[in-house]
């Protein structure tokens, strides 16, 4: 890790990756991208429980940085793309869940960031914006899509329009919207829920719901099924089912 992406590891298994730039606004540039993707490898390859991605400064990621891609040749800005989607694409793929905490603007690569984790915690100082078609390139055309339909992210792409967080709730791209005041003790119930959980069935379910949006019904439901077959031969259920019933109410 660099100091562009902090990490931080707790006793019960939380992966914090921080962007730390706030001087540019937490703008994606060539070494953020390649922190941002180490710092995911790291998370798949200790097996933590849950990966929490924030940012340092009142911006979550102002985007691409353009101050670097000026003195760029085409071969250079494409490579600096490839790490970006690279980045965005491990985040995605983490096998555990993933949450972005978002507590200022999400601008093109930010809102990308907060896009490929498993959901978006906010305040309402947060806002989210994709104008890459009017700055001439193009970004942020998938996953927003997908989350918010295209409509919506046409808009966004088209007009340079920016979401409330709001907005973005009722959108769907934003699953929490919370006080900043109460941010920190909301976060805590949500690792510590989350960290308590039997890894597998984390990892499982989240499987299954990410392959399953790209399947048709049968093949999403044979998806679950192997799930559960998975589940059944690790048998980590049978310490959950154990305690079932014995703890205080």
């Amino acid at each position: 890790m660099t100091d562009s992406v902090l990490w931080a590891l707790s006793a019960d298994g939380v992966a914090t990756l921080t962007l730390n730039r706030p001087e540019a606004r937490n703008a994606l540039n060539t070494g953020l991208a390649e922190a941002l993707l180490a710092g995911a490898r790291r998370a798949a390859a200790e097996a933590v429980k849950l990966v929490v991605i924030r940012a340092n400064g009142p911006v979550f990621c102002a985007g691409a940085d353009l101050k670097e891609r000026k003195g760029m040749s085409e071969d250079q800005v494409r490579a600096r793309r490839l790490k970006g989607f690279a980045a965005y694409d491990a985040i995605e793929r983490l096998p555990m869940p993933s949450i972005a905490v978002v507590e200022g603007p999400a601008i093109g690569s930010g809102v990308e960031i907060a896009a490929a984790c498993d959901f978006v915690v906010a305040t309402p100082q947060a806002s989210f914006r994709t104008p890459e078609a009017l700055w001439g390139t193009v970004g942020a055309t998938q996953r927003l899509s997908r989350v918010l339909g295209k409509r919506l992210a046409k808009d966004m792409m088209f007009t340079g329009r920016t979401l409330t967080a709001e907005e973005a709730r009722e959108g769907g791209l934003v699953a929490r919207l919370v006080a900043a005041e109460a941010l920190e003790a909301a976060l805590a119930e949500i690792a510590a829920t989350i960290a308590a959980a039997p890894p597998a069935a984390m990892r499982l379910a989240k499987r299954c719901v990410d392959e399953g949006l790209e399947r048709d019904p049968r093949g999403a439901l044979a998806t679950e099924l192997m799930a559960i077959e998975e589940s059944l031969a690790e048998g980590e259920w049978r310490k959950t089912m154990a305690g079932f019933g014995t703890r205080d109410a």
